[in-house]
């Protein structure tokens, strides 16, 4: 069992930047791939980033190429997500997750557990 709490969301203006954090407890979290999602009101919770267990490989969604950063610091079982270049369109509550696996981490159903999310709000 692995228990996941975000942190680090607020209230930022466009342009502006955030660090998400994502606390994890439980069973060792440096084996698992870590992911980011998000869901903004009356939409589908859509990925954003993910990491695999060593770092070796990031992905992003187009939406955030360039603009977002994901991260890991498995010695404070600890992982991250840097935004900067904030958009109005951003805003949602913003999920961590866990995963078992390392393949189809772009996809809700690859992981095992998740944190309770953290709003994000862009305002223009």
């Amino acid at each position: 069992q692995v228990q996941l709490v975000e942190s680090g969301g607020g209230l930022v203006q466009a342009g502006g930047s955030l660090r998400l954090s994502c606390a994890a407890s439980g069973r060792t979290f440096s084996t698992y791939a870590m992911g980011w999602f998000r869901q903004a009101p009356g939409k589908e919770r859509e990925f954003v980033s993910a990491i695999t267990w060593n770092g070796d490989r990031l992905y992003y969604a187009d939406s955030v190429e360039g603009r977002f950063t994901i991260s890991r610091d498995n010695a404070k079982n600890t992982g991250y997500l840097q935004m900067n270049s904030l958009k109005p369109e951003d805003t949602a509550v913003y999920y961590c997750a866990a995963s078992t696996t390392e393949y189809r981490l772009g996809y809700v159903g690859s992981y095992n557990y998740w944190g309770q999310g953290t709003q994000v709000t862009v305002s223009s």
